[in-house]
């Protein structure tokens, strides 16, 4: 059976030509073994009407296997023959024959190296897609972050109203300028508190001195 992988035809008839010519040696394989069973079985019945036969039935079957065996070798020498005749004018498609579907190809020719190129700037294209991908994820991420902020900032914002709501009820004036002076007293408590711890350090020391 020829070798040739034919892939052009196979693209065309949806099957390799070798495929086809192989089930077609098969399906006259099986028919030729059949009809040599019905031969056998046509002369068993023949052989059972006449009286006194010396032919027995295992003595046909070896005749029967003997002419299978001769039919076979001339029947694989004419289906070689036929299978040559039918892959080169039949299933096969001329060397100057373009099929639908490759016209594009003629119209817009490219060589190894244009479609070399037209693959890696394919591939380029593919990195920067998925590098875009991951940047808008991490935008989106950052996004949610910074949603996460502001709610957090403004509850505290909430907090800060409220607290001047509460000042202003109770006759403490601005609520920002209460909180501004809050603060520098804290920043002169903490001062006063550093400069007492300090001298109590020195006075430890110069008990220990002692």
């Amino acid at each position: 059976m020829s070798v040739d992988p034919m892939a052009y035809e196979t693209q065309f008839f949806g099957f390799t030509p070798q495929t086809c010519m192989l089930r077609v040696y098969i399906a006259f394989q099986d028919y030729l073994f059949e009809m040599m069973l019905v031969v056998e079985g046509v002369m068993l019945k023949k052989l059972d009407g006449i009286p006194d036969c010396k032919i027995s039935p295992s003595q046909i079957r070896k005749c029967t296997e003997k002419f299978l065996l001769f039919m076979k070798e001339h029947f694989d020498k004419l289906f070689a023959k036929m299978e040559e005749v039918l892959l080169q004018l039949v299933l096969n498609i001329p060397k100057n024959v373009l099929l639908p579907e490759d016209r594009v190809q003629e119209q817009y020719p490219y060589s190894k190296e244009e479609f070399q190129a037209l693959q890696d700037e394919l591939q380029q294209l593919q990195q920067q897609c998925r590098a875009e991908a991951a940047a808008e994820q991490a935008l989106r991420a950052e996004l949610e972050e910074q949603k996460a902020v502001k709610a957090e900032l403004e509850k505290i914002l909430q907090c800060f109203d409220v607290l001047e709501n509460i000042c202003r009820e109770h006759g403490a004036g601005n609520f920002k300028e209460s909180f501004a002076l809050l603060t520098q007293s804290s920043k002169k408590l903490q001062d006063v508190l550093k400069d007492v711890e300090e001298k109590s350090k020195k006075m430890k020391q110069h008990d220990q001195l002692m």
